[in-house]
C-alpha cells in the first residue's frame, strides 16, 4: 500500500499546481485593486478649481512660488532680488506647466497631490493633467494679482510660513479657519 500511496502523491503533485511551483516558477503575488477617484462633472469640466481643493491648491502654489524665489536668490548669492527680477520669477512660477499635480482620493475625500503637499497614501491613483494644470496656473495668477508682487515677495523674505499665511490662511484665504499644513521640507527632513 505504501508504494501506491507514494505513487499517488507524486502524481497528484505533478498533475496539480504544485508541479509549477516545484519547477521554479515564482509564486503568484497577491494583486491589489486601487480605483481612480470618481470625479464629479464640476471636477471634470469646470475651468475653476473646486472649492474643496482650493486649500490644497493654495499650498501647492505657495510652495512653487517659494521654491522659484529661493532658487533665484541663490543665483544672486542669497541677496534680495530687484523688483524686475522677482516680477519675472512670479510670472514664471504661475506660468509653469503644473503637470506634476493631480487629484487622488484619500479616505473617501478628494485631495490635490504633488510637490509641496504632504504625502498622501502609498497606494493610490492620482489623476493628473486634464484641467488641473490650467486651474493651478489661473489660481496662481489670481493670488499674485490680488496680493501684489511686492507683498508676496516681502512675505517670502520672512519665510515659507509667512508666504503660506499671506496666500492661504488670511481672513479671505481658501484655508481660513483650517490648521496650517507643516512645511514640506521640514516634514521630509524628519522622515529621513
Amino acid at each position: 500500500m505504501r508504494p501506491a500511496l507514494a505513487a499517488w502523491l507524486v502524481l497528484s503533485l505533478l498533475g496539480g499546481t504544485g508541479a509549477q511551483d516545484m519547477c521554479g516558477d515564482p509564486p503568484a503575488t497577491p494583486s491589489h485593486s486601487v480605483p481612480a477617484p470618481q470625479l464629479s462633472p464640476e471636477e471634470q469640466l469646470s475651468p475653476h478649481m473646486p472649492e474643496s481643493l482650493r486649500c490644497d491648491a493654495c499650498h501647492a502654489i505657495a510652495f512653487q512660488i517659494e521654491e522659484q524665489l529661493r532658487k533665484a536668490e541663490e543665483k544672486m548669492g542669497k541677496k534680495a532680488l530687484k523688483e524686475s527680477d522677482y516680477l519675472e520669477v512670479l510670472e514664471r512660477s504661475c506660468s509653469q506647466d503644473w503637470e506634476s499635480y493631480g487629484v487622488l482620493e484619500l479616505d473617501g475625500a478628494k485631495r490635490l497631490s504633488g510637490p509641496g503637499l504632504p504625502m498622501q497614501q502609498s497606494l493610490s491613483v492620482m489623476v493628473s493633467g486634464g484641467p488641473w494644470p490650467n486651474r493651478l496656473s489661473k489660481l496662481c495668477h489670481g493670488y499674485v494679482g490680488e496680493r501684489g508682487e511686492a507683498q508676496i515677495y516681502e512675505a517670502h523674505r520672512r519665510g515659507p510660513a509667512a508666504l503660506r499665511q499671506l496666500l492661504c490662511h488670511g481672513d479671505k484665504g481658501p484655508c481660513a479657519g483650517r490648521k496650517e499644513l507643516p512645511d514640506p521640507r521640514k516634514a521630509l527632513q524628519n522622515e529621513l
